[in-house]
């Protein structure tokens, strides 16, 4: 279907130097989008841009978690590709530990960049959006945002991305009328640097095999069509909503 084109328009995808965030990458690139591919990591991310090509993607190192970078990140998209359409907030990072064991610090490092780094980038995002006449925000929540866990003990993560989901209904309702869509995509078990542990190991992949309804963790290709979908105009009816692509881990 054509309403779920991404041809000609431009990407900034955060956390782009690994896991879901290179998929999400290619994923745009491969169906005609331009992507700025922004992450702390500046190997990777060039390696990225030399694999899709300079004129079809850019790398742009970045921290969202330092003041003034989300603000900084948006002006390199638009000098280097002229506009902005849509921005996919990946960047994430976790502190697995029992929550009487996690420092003020340690859960405030999650919140910085789960969640104030994540509204930042939304923010600058949107005040290039809106002039052109809107755009799609994909923030990557997880189902950790819809439920808790407890067995894998990790309050600032699952807090961060509960605000995620929330976040991402308040922006929607604010910026709807200016143009500016804001969805979440919530992916369940999926193999990336984060989880590592938990698919690397057999007793991880029980508790998978055991508590996801299909019985196994996602393959990346498996977050393409959400995507998409949220990406492009065959959602443009959508907005404040968090699609859970996990499997049925959540509605368990």
């Amino acid at each position: 279907m054509s309403g779920f084109g991404v041809e000609g328009r431009v990407a900034v995808v955060t956390g782009a130097s690994s896991g879901l965030g290179v998929r999400f990458a290619r994923v745009l690139a491969g169906q005609g989008a331009r992507v700025v591919a922004a992450a702390r990591r500046r190997e990777r991310i060039e390696a990225l841009q030399e694999e899709l090509g300079a004129e079809r993607c850019a790398a742009v190192v970045a921290d969202v978690s330092e003041d003034g970078a989300a603000e900084r990140l948006m002006q390199q998209a638009v000098e280097r590709f002229g506009r902005l359409d849509v921005l996919v907030n990946n960047a994430g990072t976790t502190h697995v530990a029992p929550a009487l064991d996690e420092t003020s610090e340690e859960f405030r490092r999650v919140l910085d960049t789960n969640v104030v780094g994540l509204f930042a980038c939304c923010r600058e995002a949107v005040r290039v959006m809106i002039p052109q006449g809107g755009g799609s925000i994909v923030n990557v929540a997880s189902t950790l945002g819809l439920v808790g866990i407890g067995r894998i003990p990790q309050a600032a993560y699952t807090a961060s991305k509960g605000a995620v989901v929330n976040l991402t209904r308040e922006l929607a309702a604010q910026w709807a009328r200016s143009g500016v869509r804001v969805n979440a995509i919530a992916p369940g078990w999926f193999p990336t640097e984060m989880t590592e542990g938990l698919f690397g190991d057999e007793k991880g992949l029980a508790y998978i095999r055991r508590t996801v309804p299909l019985g196994r963790g996602g393959n990346q290709d498996e977050l393409d069509g959400a995507l998409l979908f949220l990406a492009s105009d065959a959602s443009s009816y959508v907005i404040g909503q968090t699609l859970a692509v996990d499997g049925g881990w959540s509605a368990v």
